[in-house]
This record gives C-alpha cells, sequence and structure tokens, in this order.
C-alpha cells in the first residue's frame, strides 16, 4: 500500500515533525496540515520557523528550504486519531528514519504520536530527555482544529528558541 503523504526528509535538517497519521482533508489533498482550521502553516511562520513565510499546504515540499521535514507514525491510513487502531503506527520506522537523517529535533505535533512512539500515557509538552541519537524530542500542542482546546503556542516557541540555540541549525 502506498503512503498516504510523501515522507519529506533529508540529512541535517533543523526540525521534522511527526503527526499520527495524515487528516482525512490532507489525504484528499496530498498536502501535509492541509485541513480547514489547522494553525500549522501559520504558527511556522509566526514563530520565526519559515523566516516570516507562511506557506501554503500544497507548497510543504517548500519547508526543506527552512531545513524543515516531515513524516508520521501512522503512514498507510489516514483520518482522525481515535479512528487510528494499534496496527497503524510503525514506530520502529520512524526511530529508524530519525537515526538515518539525524534532525535535531524530532517535534511530534500532538500528544497521540508523542505517546505511541514514548510509550507513556500522556506525555509533557515541549522538551523530552529522551534522544534518538543527538537528535532531541519535542512534544507540542497540536495544530488541529479539532485540538483547539488545548493549543498553546508557547511550547512552539519553546522549540523555535531550542533551534536557534544550536549553531549547527543556523
Amino acid at each position: 500500500m502506498p503512503h498516504t503523504l510523501p515522507d519529506v526528509l533529508e540529512p541535517n535538517l533543523n526540525i521534522v515533525f511527526c503527526g499520527t497519521a495524515a487528516g482525512d482533508v490532507s489525504a484528499r489533498k496530498r498536502a501535509y496540515y492541509a485541513g480547514p482550521g489547522n494553525r500549522f502553516w501559520k504558527t511556522l511562520s509566526d514563530v520565526g520557523l519559515t523566516l516570516g513565510t507562511t506557506l501554503e499546504p500544497s507548497d510543504y515540499s517548500s519547508a526543506l528550504q527552512f531545513r524543515i521535514g516531515f513524516t508520521d507514525l501512522a503512514k498507510h491510513t489516514s483520518g482522525q486519531d481515535a479512528s487510528l487502531k494499534t496496527a497503524d503506527f510503525d514506530v520502529e520506522s520512524l526511530r529508524e528514519k530519525i537515526e538515518r537523517y539525524a534532525p535535531t529535533v524530532l517535534a511530534f505535533n500532538g500528544k497521540k504520536a508523542a505517546s505511541v512512539f514514548l510509550g507513556v500515557k500522556s506525555p509533557n509538552y515541549g522538551l523530552h530527555e529522551e534522544t534518538i541519537g543527538s537528535t532531541a524530542i519535542f512534544v507540542l500542542p497540536s495544530t488541529s482544529a479539532a485540538a483547539k482546546k488545548f493549543w498553546d503556542i508557547r511550547y512552539w516557541r519553546d522549540l523555535a528558541s531550542f533551534v536557534r540555540s544550536h549553531p549547527e541549525t543556523l
């Protein structure tokens, strides 16, 4: 079965954003974070990760120019977190990708993917002690409109500050 959305990965990225799975709208449009009301692209701009440029979902591969990549924990399905099954998640494949490409940060956009990957029920937002090699792990509030009651941009600002504080990312 083909991937719902292709990975956008290459060596030496600042951040690889990992969602649980492509949402239905994103899968239909074949673009990351394309759902109506998703604040992902605006947030990247607002916190300075795209240097004030607000990309459109259809331009997701352009994020590489800002050293930003993408993947999902469930690559062969789409839908809201509640509709996903345990068998949909491929933790080992994600770990292998991060080890191979070694970004500065693996950032989970929402707690569900982080919870499955880290093996904890409800991970805290922010920087985690666990790493994958030299790659730091951040858990961020989801930018999905469906998760708006959990939204807090300060963790996204913390991520941007962390990236800027690492000379290898500049």
